[in-house]
């Protein structure tokens, strides 16, 4: 699994929007990689903001 397929996991499940310092602390990932997955899935539109920083799977 990725880490874009895993930080995408851990937004869905999440059930609320989150940031990506708690998607940190539910993975364990690195935080630079946190950010460069953020990224690609905001380019992609698989992520949305609803509350400023915080981000939650798009419908």
């Amino acid at each position: 699994m990725s880490v874009k397929e895993k930080v995408l996991e851990i937004i869905k499940t999440a059930g609320s929007p989150v940031s990506a310092g708690e998607v940190e602390k539910l993975s364990g990932l690195d935080r630079k990689e946190i950010d460069k997955a953020f990224k690609e899935l905001k380019q992609e539109n698989a992520i949305v903001s609803p509350v400023r920083c915080k981000w939650e799977a798009a419908q």
